[in-house]
């Protein structure tokens, strides 16, 4: 399995190296350089980028991309910025702690864009 994970902090992090040990392929993005530089560090075949459509680039259809990122507007901006770079098909996970009724608003907001 491959899947894109955005946000290697703490917990995105530690996700990720369990995958990558498990035999997993990660393509892994996060704002902050300390994340992505650890992943990377540990040898395991991670990928790293910069940018949301280079990670959408790296990964094959159907994409899924595992967020794990803090709860509220982070969420909403990296929804937008990924929206028009995927395509019909493609899964997103939000393994954050959103409020339900943001979740419900986000999942029609995918659903229509066919996420």
């Amino acid at each position: 399995m491959e899947l894109g994970m955005i946000g290697l902090g703490r917990m995105g992090g530690n996700m990720a190296e369990r995958l990558l040990r498990g035999g997993h392929r990660v393509v892994g993005y996060t704002r902050r350089p300390a994340g992505l530089e650890r992943i990377l560090r540990l040898n395991l075949g991670a990928e790293g980028v910069t940018t949301l459509p280079s990670l959408a680039e790296k990964l094959r259809s159907p994409r899924v991309v595992w967020l794990m990122i803090p709860a509220g507007e982070a969420v909403d901006q990296t929804l937008d910025a990924l929206i028009p770079v995927l395509a019909r098909g493609d899964v997103i996970v939000d393994g954050g702690n959103s409020y339900y009724r943001d979740t419900l608003r986000r999942a029609a907001l995918l659903r229509e864009a066919g996420l």
